[in-house]
């Protein structure tokens, strides 16, 4: 692959202010300048390529060997002067409502940010666009622009915990109904499934804001924590959020089949009901079927009228009595 594929931006800030575009042969000699902090953005860089970015940034083996591969679990490291970040990226994939997850690896130093991403994941060219609109605080250095990205990431969270709100709100009119329906049942479980997955990369963030307030003041100073405290606030929301969806769609699943349940229950009660019914003249007619050579009221004249009679009005005594009980 092109060293210019990899490349996605390289520029010097000093003070604030955008400099200039920056070769990476020339980086070493660029963060050299006092006040002034590169920033460079790359993607699914190769081996080699990156091993030439390690010698400009004096950059740790571990740290370069987990940047290279994309399946790292969120997390935050320290080597020597400069720290190593993991986080998940997450975006919507079309109009299929699935989420395509990557990965945004981070170099953190006085005088350099490093974004390395792999898999999905949008450009970061409109967050340098805006974090250079407001040069009181990029003049704090890399930490505003690591800011900047972490806050568009965990925004990106909240976009797609948005659209999953949506859904449950559809899903649970399909499930509120007495019958059974095997694509909503389907579409919860693979719902829960996204949610988790979103949770799995949204709840490291918590911890990864933490460590930057609370131990990393050369990369955090005073005057950025508040914003970074924001990052961290917005990502317990997410996990909540996420939390409470969860819990939604297993207890309308379990709504779902309680009311199958019911409805299966008052069609079994009614069965019940009919065959109690059925009982009373099954009696009766088994009992004249019988072959006695003396059978009661044979010949009386009104006896088959008078059988007939008590049949229908025990027949419709029961049906009373179980319409009153609820069960007709």
């Amino acid at each position: 692959m092109d060293s210019k594929t990899m490349v996605v931006n390289s520029v010097a800030y000093k003070a604030g202010k955008r400099l200039n575009d920056v070769t990476i042969d020339d980086i070493s000699e660029v963060v050299k300048q006092p006040d002034t902090f590169v920033w460079l953005g790359l993607w699914q860089p190769e081996d080699a390529f990156m091993r030439k970015i390690q010698q400009e940034f004096g950059l740790h083996d571990l740290a370069i060997e987990d940047a290279l591969c994309a399946h790292q679990r969120p997390k935050i490291e320290t080597y020597g002067d400069s720290l190593f970040i993991v986080v998940k990226t997450a975006q919507m994939a079309g109009a299929e409502d699935e989420v395509e997850y990557g990965e945004t690896h981070f170099f953190v130093g006085k005088n350099f940010l490093i974004t390395v991403r792999h898999g999905a994941s949008v450009s970061y060219a409109p967050i340098r666009a805006k974090a250079e609109e407001n040069p009181k605080q990029l003049c704090h250095g890399p930490g505003f622009a690591l800011y900047a990205v972490l806050d568009f990431i965990v925004d990106n969270y909240r976009l797609i915990v948005a659209r999953f709100e949506t859904l449950i709100e559809r899903l649970e009119a399909s499930m509120f109904n007495a019958e059974f329906d095997q694509t909503a049942i389907e579409n919860v479980y693979g719902l829960r499934r996204h949610l988790l997955a979103l949770r799995n990369a949204a709840q490291p963030m918590d911890e990864i804001c933490s460590q930057l307030i609370r131990l990393h003041e050369e990369v955090i100073p005073k005057e950025l924590r508040a914003y970074v405290r924001d990052v961290q606030d917005h990502a317990r929301q997410v996990v909540s959020t996420i939390d409470d969806m969860r819990e939604m769609l297993t207890n309308a699943m379990h709504v779902n089949l309680a009311l199958v349940t019911v409805k299966q229950n008052e069609v079994v009660k009614k069965l019940a009901g009919w065959g109690a019914i059925l009982a009373i003249p099954t009696v009766i007619f088994s009992l004249y079927g019988m072959n006695f050579a003396d059978m009661p009221e044979l010949k009386f004249p009104w006896a088959y009228h008078a059988t007939l009679a008590v049949t229908v009005g025990g027949c419709a005594l029961m049906y009373q009595k179980l319409k009153r009980a609820g069960w007709l």
